[in-house]
């Protein structure tokens, strides 16, 4: 059941026809291909099939930002969230390993011929990467990372934990951010990110490691990692971007937290077609519970906040694919729309009642996986920290006595 835009607002506002079909192709591939899958495997806690990762790269999903010279679409922020929101109406982890291409091309580890290589192979999805930047006392302040990595000839020798590696197993590279340099004052401009590449199904040479237990988030492991003076040779590329990796990391946040809440849309709009539809189903009092009054206006409040958190996600995206800061908008798109997904998927999993807190139906991995978008990409307090602090200025530093 499609209860998004209707006909009449498909070619007005944000919704060119373009758009509308490249919304439409990836509503049927979730639809025909996601879902079944999804509702199969999630309760097993088993991985994406290469199968379906093959589909969505012969489709373009992992190639959406990609420039057309490397054989991706070319194309913003606004088509790869438009994506995103309806792969996660299926399955959040099939709508987030599209990220391992659309936002992993520039860290790619090589140079000239074998980087553009790659770069395609990645548009494909036949080349995708994983992030290795959390450690263990590290979140949110990632000036504060303690893995390092030192230069010895001509390669980096990396020591120490990472935490939170989504993909490790599965990727042909890992981007670790790690410390390159030792002057504690230079917190923010002594991070690096040095790429390694590995054969998929394995962990590099050095490094061990170990899945992290997850109540959700199922279709791929999460994984603590560590590294034991692992060799990488240096790159000309890595040199030029020595110390400025906490910059570019902060350079990607605003489409990276676009992503975050189309994915969060997605889960909540797929919460609400499954409350709709049961709904409908459902007999008490040998009438539809779709007819009592208490159910009508939940259905009209969580399809009001969906249709909210998607307008102001729109909005965002235009601001970023224009080239305008959006750095405080991109803070109060994630958290806006984590917030929603939890509630409206919370009240979806109220309508179906006791059939909701059964793996029956995929509205409590809707559930599970809401809850999630409030902690990654920065959880919803460090959001609004920066929303305040873009109002208001930083908080003053009273003298200490």
């Amino acid at each position: 059941m499609d209860v998004g835009m209707n006909e009449a607002q498909k070619t007005v506002g944000y919704m060119t026809p373009e758009r509308e079909m490249l919304r439409r192709i990836a509503r049927d591939f979730t639809d025909k291909e996601v879902l079944p899958v999804a509702n199969e495997l999630d309760p097993k806690k088993e991985a994406i099939p290469q199968s379906l990762i093959d589909q969505m790269g012969e489709l373009g999903f992992f190639g959406i930002v990609i420039p057309e010279e490397y054989g991706g679409a070319g194309l913003g922020a606004f088509e790869y969230c438009l994506v995103a929101e309806e792969l996660a109406r299926g399955w959040m982890s099939v709508a987030s390993i599209i990220a391992r291409g659309n936002g992993f091309y520039r860290s790619i580890p090589f140079e000239g011929e074998e980087r553009v290589k790659r770069i395609r192979l990645m548009a494909q999805g036949k080349y995708l990467g994983a992030l290795a930047m959390s450690e263990p006392e590290v979140g949110s302040d990632i000036s504060s990372i303690t893995c390092r990595a030192r230069m010895e000839d001509d390669h980096w020798v990396i020591t120490g934990n990472k935490y939170w590696c989504t993909f490790a197993d599965g990727a042909n590279f890992i981007q670790v951010i790690a410390r390159t340099e030792g002057d504690p004052t230079k917190r923010h401009a002594a991070l690096t990110g040095i790429g390694i590449e590995k054969p998929p199904g394995e962990l590099p040479e050095g490094v061990t490691g170990s899945p992290i237990p997850k109540i959700g988030y199922h279709g791929w492991k999460t994984w603590e990692l560590h590294f034991e003076n692992v060799r990488v040779p240096i790159t000309k590329r890595q040199k030029e971007a020595r110390g400025q990796a906490f910059y570019g990391m902060a350079r990607g946040l605003e489409s990276a937290r676009a992503h975050t809440a189309a994915r969060s849309i997605g889960l909540a709009q797929g919460a609400l077609e499954q409350a709709i539809a049961y709904s409908r189903e459902r007999i008490q009092f040998r009438r539809p519970i779709a007819d009592f009054q208490a159910i009508r206006f939940k259905i009209a409040n969580m399809a009001a906040e969906v249709e909210a958190a998607r307008q102001l996600n729109y909005s965002v995206c235009a601001r970023i694919d224009s080239g305008v800061s959006a750095a405080k908008e991109a803070a109060m798109v994630k958290y806006f729309a984590a917030e929603m997904s939890e509630r409206v998927c919370s009240d979806a999993l109220q309508v179906l009642a006791g059939a909701g807190y059964t793996t029956d139906y995929p509205v409590e991995r809707y559930w599970r996986d809401a809850r999630l978008t409030k902690i990654f990409e920065g959880t919803s307090e460090i959001m609004l920290k920066i929303v305040s602090d873009a109002l208001l200025g930083k908080p003053s530093r009273r003298s200490q006595a």
